[in-house]
């Protein structure tokens, strides 16, 4: 009789778990999505920030300097050899 008893409770016990956890898990997981949304968020605020050009007023001087270096592209690396086939 205590066996059956044993299986009734955690039947029960189960059941209610899996009841308890169906009416939770959309709010969990509703909950999740916005923290993680509001995480994306705010990565994306810092690095769009981050990257924005400083805002200049009116009769500012702003200087934009550009590279002027050149690859040298001319360096001699070394001696072409032409290979002939034999027949």
């Amino acid at each position: 009789m205590v066996l059956l008893k044993t299986l009734l409770i955690l039947l029960l016990v189960y059941y209610l778990f899996k009841m308890v956890i169906r009416m939770l898990a959309p709010k969990l997981f509703s909950y999740a999505a916005k923290k993680t949304e509001e995480h994306f968020k705010e990565n994306f605020e810092q690095f769009t920030n981050k990257n924005k050009a400083p805002e200049t007023k009116v009769g500012d001087t702003t200087v934009d300097k550009n590279s002027t270096r050149k690859s040298n592209t001319s360096k001699k690396v070394g001696d072409y050899i032409d290979f002939e086939e034999i027949d």
